[in-house]
C-alpha cells in the first residue's frame, strides 16, 4: 500500500557550492521549509540571495520497501536544482514554483542513504520567469514541503474530480491517471462528506488497456451542499485500485460542488450573480522570503478573507503554496492562479517551460473548488498567438471545467482566453472593450503609500481603492476588481521605493494595515462582526493646512456619531452620493474640524459611535494628546508545532492609551527570547509607523518559549508561546 512520510528534518545545508563527497562538518543543520539566507526586510541587494547552495540529507528508510517504488517529491525549490542519490545523479529540475519528484528505488542501500542537492538560486534568463527583470523577488532555498511517498509498482498518479450538473441534479466524474496505462484492474470510489460519513460509492470499473483515461462516474448523489463564500462545503474523493480483490493504492482529493462561469452578463457563482472584489497576493515574507510554513501560508488566507473582506485573491504571478489554497477551500475564498512570469517572453525552449508550467499547475491544483480561473499568459506580455494559443489549448483539455485568462496592461489586446483580464492603471475603469472583463490590477505603483506617510497621502491612497471598487460595482459589464495589492512587498532596484519594497499594499509587509485597508473591511456585513475605522491619526499638523475636514471614517454601521469630549459633531450616514455602488461607502464629516477655526479640542478625545437600528454596536476612541503610552506585544497564535519550522507572527506597535497606532512613533523596540524557540528579524527594531512584526520559530524540542520586549519610556511587555 501506499504511505507518504513528511521529509522536510534533518537537512544538512551549505550556502556554497559542495561535492557530493564533501564531509558533514562543512554544513549546518536545518528544518525545511528553508530560505537559502535570511535577510533583513528591505535594504538589501537581490543578488545576495542569487548563489549556488547545497542541501543534503541523510536518511534510512522509514519503512522497508516490501516490492513498492520510492518517490522524492518537492513542493518547490527556488530555482534549479541536481539531485544525486548515493552518488548516482537523478537528473536536473528547472522552476521555481511547481512541483517535481524523483524515484529513488533503484539506487537505494541497505542502511544510510544520501540525497544531495545542487540548488542554483540564480534568476536565469532561461528559466520562467526571469529573462528580463521581475517586479517581485525569487528568494531562493527549498522552500516548500518534501515528502518520500512509497508506492506499488502500479499505483495512482493523480485523480481529476469533475463535480457536473450541480444545480440541477450533482454528478461527480472522477478520471484516474494510473502509473502504467497499459495494466488492467479494477478501480473504485467512495465520496464522504466533511465529517467523513460515506455518502455514495461508486460501481467498481476496470481500468487500463484503452486509450482514454478511465472514468469512474456517479450518475446520482445524495443532495449535497454547494461550495460557496459563505459555506464553503467540502467533500473527499477517493479512489482505490484493487489487485486481485486487494486495495493496493488509494488516493483522495478534497472536493466542492459548485458551478463558477464568467459570461458577458458577469460572473456567476452557482447561478448568482456575483461581483468580485480582491486583492493581489505576492507569497513572500519579511526575513524569510518565500520559506514560510503551513501556518503563514492559512493565515495570509485568514487576512484576505476575515480582516479585509475580499472575496478572491489573485496569485500574483505564478502558482502558490497548497496550504494557502487549501485554506482557501475551507473559507470559501475565490482563487484566481496564474504560471510564472512577468513582461518578458523567451525562445523556444523557454516557451516549453513554461507550458510544462500551466500543465503541472493545473494539475496539481484542479480540484480546488476555490479556484474559479486559470491565468495562461505571462503577466503584461505583448501578444504572441501561437504562443497564448498553445497555453489556452493546453489548459481547456486537462480541465475543460474552467475558463482562462490572460493579464494585460494594454487594451485591444489580442484575445484568446476566455476572460479579458486587464491591469488597469487608468485611476478609473475604461469601458470594456471585450467581454467578460476583470479588472486585475489597479492601484499599486501609481500611488504608492508608506504607513508613515503625511495623512494626506494614506487618506488618497484609501479613497483610489474606494473609487475602483465602487465604479466596478455599477459597471454590469465588468465582473470585478483585484486591487493591486494585499501587502508590501521587496523587488529589484528598477521598481518600488529606494529601500527596494513596493508599498503597494493596502497592509505593509508584515501583513499589519494602512488607512486603505480599512475600504475593504468596511465591506464585511455588519452582521460578521461591526467595523469602524477613522481615517485620521487625530493630528492637526499631518495635513497640510492643518485641521480635518473633511474626516473619514470607514465603517458598516448604518450611522456614525462624532463626539469631542462631551460635544456631538452630529451623527452621519455614509456618503452614498459619492460613493453610491459600495456596500458601505466612508462617513464624511465637515464642518468644526478646520485649524483656523481655532478649536483647542483637538486635544481633547475623539470618540465614535456606530449604530445598527438605533443601537450602538462599536465604539473607538483616538486619544487627544496622542502620546506614545504603551508598547502593544502580541501573537496570532499561543501554540506552535515543537517541529522545528512552525512559526507565529510577533506583532509590536506603539500605541495611546486607547491602543491606537502612533504613526509617528520612532522607538527602537529591543527583544530577548527564552525557551526552545528563534526570533527571525531585526533584533533590535527602529520602528517606523509605529508597527512592525518578527517572528517566532519553533525548535524540535516541546517547552514555553517566552519573550519580552522593551523599548525606552515604554516599559517591557511580554508574550509566551507553547510549542508541542
Amino acid at each position: 500500500m501506499r504511505s507518504v512520510h513528511p521529509f522536510n528534518n534533518g537537512w544538512l545545508y551549505s550556502p556554497t557550492e559542495q561535492p557530493y563527497d564533501s564531509h558533514d562538518h562543512q554544513y549546518q543543520p536545518i528544518t525545511l521549509p528553508h530560505a537559502n539566507i535570511t535577510l533583513p526586510h528591505r535594504n538589501f541587494d537581490n543578488l545576495e540571495y542569487q548563489f549556488i547552495s547545497t542541501y543534503r540529507k541523510r536518511f534510512t528508510l522509514p519503512e522497508q520497501l516490501n516490492g513498492r517504488r520510492l518517490f522524492v517529491d518537492f513542493g518547490a525549490a527556488m530555482t534549479s536544482c541536481t539531485l544525486i542519490i548515493n552518488g548516482h545523479t537523478l537528473g536536473d529540475h528547472d522552476g521555481g514554483y511547481i512541483p517535481f519528484s524523483f524515484d529513488l528505488t533503484d539506487y537505494l542501500r541497505t542502511g544510510e542513504n544520501l540525497l544531495h542537492v545542487r540548488l542554483d538560486s540564480t534568476e536565469r534568463p532561461d528559466v520562467p520567469p526571469n529573462g528580463l527583470v521581475v517586479d517581485y523577488l525569487t528568494f531562493g532555498g527549498i522552500y516548500r514541503d518534501v515528502e518520500l511517498r512509497y508506492v506499488e509498482p502500479l499505483y495512482i498518479e493523480r485523480i481529476f474530480a469533475r463535480p457536473l450538473h450541480v444545480l440541477t441534479a450533482p454528478a461527480l466524474e472522477v478520471d484516474i491517471f494510473l502509473s502504467d496505462r497499459a495494466a488492467r484492474f479494477p478501480l473504485r470510489a467512495t465520496l464522504r462528506d466533511a465529517a467523513g460519513i460515506v455518502i455514495a460509492i461508486s460501481e467498481t470499473v476496470e481500468a487500463g488497456g484503452v486509450e482514454d483515461t478511465p472514468t469512474i462516474r456517479f450518475s446520482t448523489l445524495p443532495p449535497v451542499r454547494l461550495w460557496t463564500p459563505t459555506d464553503p462545503a467540502l467533500y473527499t474523493v477517493t479512489v482505490e485500485l484493487l489487485q486481485h480483490g486487494t486495495v493496493t493504492d488509494a488516493i483522495s482529493s478534497r472536493i466542492g460542488f459548485r458551478e463558477a462561469i464568467f459570461t458577458h452578463e458577469g460572473f456567476f457563482l452557482n447561478g448568482e450573480l456575483l461581483k468580485l472584489v480582491g486583492l493581489n497576493r505576492h507569497q513572500t515574507y519579511p526575513y524569510i522570503g518565500a520559506a514560510a510554513p503551513a501556518r503563514l501560508q492559512r493565515k495570509d488566507a485568514d487576512i484576505l478573507k476575515d480582516e479585509l473582506g475580499v472575496n478572491i485573491a489573485r496569485t500574483s504571478h505564478y502558482p502558490q503554496s497548497p496550504h494557502f489554497l487549501d485554506r482557501c477551500d475551507e473559507i470559501g475564498l475565490l482563487v484566481f492562479e496564474e504560471i510564472p512570469g512577468w513582461q518578458f517572453i523567451g525562445d523556444s525552449d523557454w516557451q516549453a517551460l513554461s507550458l510544462r508550467d500551466v500543465r503541472a499547475m493545473i494539475e496539481r491544483d484542479r480540484n480546488h473548488p476555490s479556484i474559479i480561473l486559470w491565468g495562461v499568459r505571462i503577466n503584461e506580455s505583448f501578444d504572441n498567438t501561437a504562443f497564448y494559443t498553445a497555453t489556452n489549448a493546453l489548459a481547456h483539455k486537462i480541465d475543460p471545467t474552467r475558463q482562462t485568462g490572460g493579464v494585460r496592461y494594454f487594451l485591444n489586446s489580442e484575445f484568446l482566453e476566455d476572460v479579458y483580464t486587464y491591469n488597469d492603471f487608468s485611476n478609473t475603469i475604461v469601458e470594456p472593450t471585450n467581454t467578460p472583463h476583470l479588472v486585475t490590477e489597479f492601484s499599486g505603483h501609481m500611488y504608492s503609500t508608506k504607513t508613515s506617510d503625511q495623512e494626506e497621502r494614506q487618506i488618497e491612497h484609501a479613497l483610489r481603492h474606494a473609487r475602483i471598487q465602487d465604479k466596478q460595482l455599477g459597471m454590469p459589464n465588468v465582473t470585478g476588481a483585484i486591487g493591486w495589492c494585499a501587502f508590501d512587498y521587496n523587488t529589484h532596484k528598477q521598481f518600488g521605493s529606494g529601500d527596494r519594497v513596493c508599498y503597494h499594499g493596502v497592509m505593509d509587509i508584515f501583513r499589519l494595515p494602512k488607512f486603505a485597508a480599512a475600504i475593504y473591511e468596511a465591506q464585511i456585513p455588519v452582521g460578521v462582526r461591526p467595523v469602524l475605522r477613522p481615517l485620521t491619526t487625530w493630528a492637526p499638523g499631518d495635513r497640510s493646512g492643518g485641521g480635518f475636514d473633511p474626516l473619514l471614517v470607514c465603517s458598516n454601521c448604518e450611522e456614525v456619531e462624532l463626539f469631542l469630549g462631551d460635544q456631538s459633531l452630529g451623527r452621519k450616514t455614509p456618503d452614498r452620493l459619492t460613493f453610491p455602488h459600495l456596500p458601505h461607502p466612508p462617513f464624511s464629516f465637515s464642518g468644526g474640524l478646520k485649524l483656523e477655526e481655532g478649536l483647542l479640542l483637538f486635544f481633547t478625545d475623539l470618540r465614535m459611535v456606530g449604530y445598527v437600528n438605533g443601537e450602538a454596536v462599536i465604539e473607538h476612541t483616538l486619544r487627544g494628546d496622542g502620546l506614545p503610552q504603551f508598547l502593544e506585544v502580541r501573537v496570532d497564535d499561543a501554540e506552535l508545532h515543537a517541529d522545528g519550522a512552525d512559526m507565529t507572527r510577533l506583532v509590536f506597535r506603539v500605541t495611546d492609551n486607547f491602543g491606537n497606532r502612533l504613526v509617528h512613533a520612532n522607538h527602537v523596540i529591543s527583544f530577548t527570547l527564552e525557551g526552545e524557540g528563534e526570533l527571525i528579524g531585526e533584533n533590535p527594531f527602529p520602528i517606523i509607523g509605529g508597527q512592525a512584526a518578527l517572528y517566532i520559530k519553533a525548535t524540535h524540542t516541546p517547552g514555553t518559549i517566552t519573550v519580552r520586549a522593551s523599548a525606552p519610556r515604554l516599559g517591557e511587555s511580554v508574550v509566551t508561546v507553547r510549542t508541542v
